[in-house]
């Protein structure tokens, strides 16, 4: 009685079925692990290590579909009509997560960002951490925190937000930003010599990115219509009622900002100070001046 069941279970197809789908699934896993242990570890560079890791593991999934798929083809045939019903009702249930996995398509294959990446999406800026089937990783920059320094907050966004919103890419194919200081100096300074020395400490601090932007900017013309762009230091001049304003124009890298800016006013200040008073900021100051004199005359009445 014990041999009838046992040899039932054995030669039943569902069992058989089962078993074949467990070995497998086991065998594509092993291949998976063992190509990312023996051939993936030779990949130079973290971002083709990523992608290459990101790969193989939806390999591997996929071909555990299909291996299912297989396997129980026979009992599919008669729920292709009651899939096709619950697939549409499905897809309209879960359209976020079909935008998102669409979204996760036109990061990997439109060029949208990489893992690395400085971004802004959805409002949030930060660094991508990892780009998921459904949400991008982002380790956020600012808000509370001055400057582009981490908050320590991570943040998960889904990838449907690059159809509805613009993505912001700080670190693409020019991973550079112009930036700008602006300098405010009282009325009767030596304007020449305050120019020359923005653009001396301008060169001296941030120049050494002006050739290396320019030829990155170079193989960004040769590959999007762009004009001729700027990338030496530069200073512009404008007046009002009350002082004179220099802005220090210059290129920085995306991650040195705040960085480059402190060094730039620290070398502005001392230069400033030492010009013997050639070159006086702005300050708030209430200057008192002398009252006019009046003329009074008094009648007396009788």
């Amino acid at each position: 009685m014990m041999n009838d069941t046992i040899e039932s279970y054995l030669f039943d197809p569902t069992v058989g079925k089962i078993s074949t789908i467990i070995i497998g699934v086991a065998v594509i896993w092993l291949l998976v692990r063992v190509i990312q242990r023996n051939l993936l570890s030779r990949i130079q560079g973290n971002d083709n290590h990523y992608r290459a890791k990101k790969i193989s593991n939806y390999a591997g999934y996929f071909l555990t579909i299909v291996l299912i798929t297989v396997v129980f083809s026979d009992k599919l045939g008669g729920f292709t009509v009651a899939l096709g019903v619950a697939g549409a009702g499905i897809a309209f249930a879960l359209q976020e997560v079909i935008a998102s996995f669409a979204g996760w398509l036109a990061i990997m294959f439109g060029d949208f960002y990489k893992t690395g990446d400085r971004v802004q999406l959805g409002g949030i800026k930060g660094d991508v951490m990892d780009i998921g089937v459904l949400r991008t990783t982002i380790m956020e920059t600012g808000e509370w925190v001055d400057g582009d320094l981490y908050n320590g907050r991570i943040v998960l966004i889904a990838n449907s937000y690059v159809f509805k919103e613009p993505v912001f890419n700080y670190s693409g194919d020019f991973p550079f930003l112009w930036d700008e200081i602006k300098v405010q100096i009282q009325y009767g300074s030596d304007y020449d010599m305050a120019r020359e020395l923005l653009l001396e400490i301008g060169n001296k601090v941030a120049g050494d990115l002006s050739d290396l932007s320019k030829l990155q900017w170079g193989h960004l013309q040769n590959k999007f219509r762009l004009e001729e762009a700027k990338t030496d230091a530069m200073v512009s001049l404008v007046i009002n009622e009350n002082f004179v304003e220099f802005t220090l124009r210059y290129v920085v890298g995306y991650k040195k900002r705040r960085a480059t800016k402190t060094e730039l006013f620290t070398q502005i200040l001392k230069a400033f100070e030492s010009s013997n008073g050639a070159i006086k900021f702005v300050t708030a100051t209430l200057q008192l001046v002398e009252a006019p004199d009046f003329n009074v005359n008094m009648k007396r009445e009788r």
